[in-house]
Parts: structure tokens; sequence; C-alpha cells
């Protein structure tokens, strides 16, 4: 598994366990409302929708919460306009970085990411400096259990690219972004117990960090997703599995 993969996962379980709960649903709110918003409040007919609606349930977010989401973005209810916004940059020791952002004031949110990677020992970058070095794709978790010979199995049947083992916690099965929804349909009734489905961005190369850069550049993430217009943080980097515990 990959330093950044790793990293979000421990972000996660430190997200779903404490103070940072709120901020987490914060995020899912914004992702709900304006995936309603663009694409109507029907998740039957709206991939975006149902994939936030998943990260919200496996978040153990209220259902009355994610249904007033969903009405605030198809305007039943009031509520903020957001747009969305890709930023791309540099961290320490020249990993690179994609920075995706909902926002409802985009100076402000432009200048405060800025002063993230400036203060994080980065450098914010120029449209298309670094995105190439990424692939846009859909993954699937699957909770332990199977074999991986059999996840691998229905995974090829229903359609995915890859299957990646995590060890004691499952699998992850990587698809093409317009597939992640009809594959993870299939793996279901297949009988695999599934987690959050969702969109992100896979580097085509990795940077190996150590030591200062290393803690340096988990620093800067830190930074980045605790600002609340960040809604996801992509980066390249590699860390050592017991450097990043100890860091974490």
């Amino acid at each position: 598994m990959s330093g950044h993969n790793r990293w979000t996962k421990i972000k996660r379980q430190k997200e779903a366990a404490g103070a940072a709960k709120g901020k987490l649903f914060t995020k899912l709110i914004k992702e709900i409302t304006i995936a309603a918003r663009l694409g109507g409040g029907d998740p039957a007919g709206n991939a975006r929708l149902r994939a936030a609606i998943t990260l919200a349930r496996e978040a153990n977010m209220p259902s009355d919460s994610i249904a007033r989401a969903i009405k605030k973005g198809t305007g039943e209810l009031e509520g903020v306009s957001y747009e969305e916004a890709l930023y791309e940059g540099y961290g320490p020791g020249g990993v690179a970085m994609l920075v995706e952002c909902l926002t409802d004031n985009l100076t402000r949110t432009a200048g405060d990411v800025r002063a993230i990677f400036s203060k994080g020992g980065g450098n914010l970058g120029a449209p298309g400096s670094v995105k190439f070095n990424f692939q846009k794709k859909g993954v699937i978790a699957v909770k332990a259990g199977p074999s991986e010979d059999v996840v691998m199995e229905k995974a090829i049947e229903a359609g995915a690219e890859d299957v990646i083992g995590q060890g004691a916690e499952g699998f992850e099965v990587r698809t093409e972004p317009a597939e992640l929804h009809s594959v993870a349909s299939s793996l279901e009734k297949g009988g695999l117990e599934l987690g959050e489905q969702r969109w992100t961005y896979l580097p085509q190369s990795t940077v190996k960090l150590e030591g200062e850069a290393a803690k340096k550049m988990l620093k800067l993430m830190e930074m980045l997703e605790d600002n609340d217009d960040v809604q996801n943080v992509h980066a390249n980097f590699e860390i050592d599995e017991a450097l990043l515990q100890a860091l974490a």
C-alpha cells in the first residue's frame, strides 16, 4: 500500500473515532449537496450522489443529515452554493499533490491553499503542472473475509481493472471511473461485503520520503485536510510503514 493510501486510512480512523468527526461530516455534506445540485437528488440516476451517500453511511452519518444535504442541493431547502476547484502543487521532497476543494468563495480558498503550501514547505503550481502524473480511478473497498483469489475472480467478472490486497483491512478494487458503480453492484451481488466507493487520483510514479522530509510532508497533509474547503488531498509519496506509524 502506498504511503499516501496508508496515511489516508490512518486519518479516517482518527476522524471516525474522535473530535474530527464533525469536520468529516461537514465535508461529506458539502459533497452530497453539490452532487445533488449537479446531477439531481435521485441516487439511482446520479452516480456521484450514490458515491457520496455511501461514504456518509460508512462514516455513520445520520440519515436525516443526508436527506437535508440532498434537499439543499436540489433547492428544496435553502443552502450555500458551492463551487469545485482543483489545485496542483509540490510538497517537501518534490512530492506531486492535487488538492480538491468545494468552496463558496474561490478567492478565499485559493489564498488559503497557497498560504498552507508555503507554510508547509511546498509551493502551489500552475494548472496542469502535476495532474498529468495522476490517473483518475474508481476504488471500491472490499471488507476482509474472502480470499484474494475469490475477490480477484469476482472483480474480473465484474469488469474491474485490478485488486490490491490491504492485509487485515481487506482489499481495494480499482476500476475505470465510469465503471465504479456497475462493478460495485456486481461485487455485492456476488456476495462480497463492500465499504466505501469513491473516485480518486492514483499516482503513476512515487517519491520515497525519509526523516525530516517525511515529517514535513505529513504535516502539510494535515494542514491542508484541516481546511474546511479542502475535500481531498492526493499525493505521490512513499513512507516506510514503521516510520509512518511513528509519525502518525
